[in-house]
């Protein structure tokens, strides 16, 4: 049998047999009882939108300025790497909000492995444009500069950067 034939047998089971049998808390007739009670309460659903379903999720941004929804990554700016932000997914979209403000809107992408990134997100990394960042070297040859040098106050960092994080 098909599923179609197995619907069309439930359908034909409850139409001829179920609604027609006393119901025994009621002690009537389920068809009886509806076409009395109810009918007259339904009304057309013309000019109602259908039913949309809306997930709203929480994310960690990874380091690549990135949310992973359903195996796709979405990206968001940048200066949001570790921080928690909240994910709606409603009709085909993704919107990303931190602490209540939109941060982010992206078409919901099909299949899973997809990347959807903004050039917006990534503006002001190192890097972002695509060449590799080159670190010079001290021309004795070490490895690492003197650590004294490259010790300063977080303030400093926060000026330069735009503020705090």
């Amino acid at each position: 049998a098909t599923w179609a034939e197995l619907e069309g047998h439930l359908e034909a089971w409850t139409r001829d047999i179920a609604d027609q049998r006393l119901h025994g808390t009621t002690g009537e007739a389920p068809i009886e009882r509806f076409r009395r009670e109810e009918v007259q309460a339904l009304k057309p659903l013309a000019g109602i939108p259908p039913f949309t379903t809306a997930r709203d999720l929480v994310r960690r941004v990874g380091t690549d300025c990135a949310v992973e929804v359903d195996g796709n990554a979405y990206s968001v700016p940048w200066r949001l790497i570790g921080e928690r932000v909240r994910v709606m997914v409603e009709a085909g979209t993704l919107r990303v909000l931190h602490a209540g403000r939109e941060v982010a809107v992206h078409a919901e992408l099909k299949g899973r492995h997809g990347r959807s990134m903004q050039d917006v997100h990534l503006a002001g990394v190192a890097g972002a444009d695509g060449r590799p960042v080159r670190v010079a070297r001290p021309e004795d040859g070490s490895a690492v500069a003197a650590v004294a040098s490259l010790l300063r106050p977080l303030a400093e960092y926060e000026a330069v950067a735009g503020g705090g994080f």
